[in-house]
């Protein structure tokens, strides 16, 4: 199957601008649409990437193009084979138990350091990025309503355990938190949601910014490890073992 990328059909993101002022550079910005487009399933899950239909779309030569889909190799977001080209991975639920085992271990020790060594600006960011969430409303049936909740959800996360200074430690998280969120997305597509979400967040937000780092990181990972148990048992018989 060859991923479908068809702007008036609501696909990849190409809004023009293209610019390269040292920071975000052509391959910068292609990157993080395909990867958008990837996260929310526009790029469909087992597809084939065209490189000459994603060309012709961002009018873009094929060097920004194929270092955009290295960096999301890099990512784990897209695979290449021999003679095959680009796709996007499946979505398999041994995948899945393994991403959520190492965001609880991950994301909980990011979070344990953060609340021993930030400072007082970084408590004041959660609260930031925890009333902008708790503010913005989900809803599976609008798109765009959704699109603006998950900016939000990634923005708490990465605050919440961004004042670790262990920034090789944040790297591995931003990459599981991409890789849990296609499974995420594939579900809030069609529900929303079966918890009080808003509720779990405040809780591991106030516990981090009052460094109680005992209640705090048990909050955190038992969220994500409720997540992961809802995911499995929405998409067991939608998913590959």
């Amino acid at each position: 199957m060859t991923a479908a990328i068809d702007p008036a059909a609501g696909g990849l993101d190409t809004s023009p601008g293209w610019s390269d002022d040292g920071k975000n550079t052509m391959a910068t910005q292609l990157a993080q649409r395909v990867r958008e487009a990837i996260i929310s399933g526009q790029l469909e899950a087992g597809s084939k990437i065209n490189l000459s239909r994603v060309r012709e779309t961002f009018d873009v030569s094929l060097s920004p193009l194929r270092e955009a889909l290295a960096r999301l190799i890099a990512d784990g977001l897209v695979e290449f084979e021999d003679n095959r080209g680009y796709r996007v991975p499946p979505l398999l639920l041994g995948d899945l138990e393994e991403i959520t085992r190492l965001r609880e271990e991950f994301e909980v020790l990011a979070l344990r350091q953060a609340i021993a060594v930030a400072d007082r600006d970084w408590e004041s960011s959660v609260m930031q990025t925890l009333h902008r969430l708790n503010r913005t409303p989900r809803e599976a049936g609008q798109p765009e309503l959704l699109e603006q909740w998950e900016a939000r959800h990634r923005e708490f996360h990465l605050t919440l355990i961004g004042g670790c200074r262990m920034p090789i430690l944040l790297g591995f998280c931003r990459v599981l938190l991409n890789l849990n969120d296609r499974y995420r997305r594939a579900f809030l597509r069609t529900t929303a949601g079966d918890r009080n979400v808003s509720v779990e967040h405040s809780e591991i937000a106030q516990g981090a910014v009052a460094r109680d780092a005992a209640f705090a990181c048990e909050r955190l990972r038992d969220h994500i490890h409720r997540t992961g148990t809802n995911l499995r048992a929405h998409l067991a018989d939608k998913i590959a073992p």
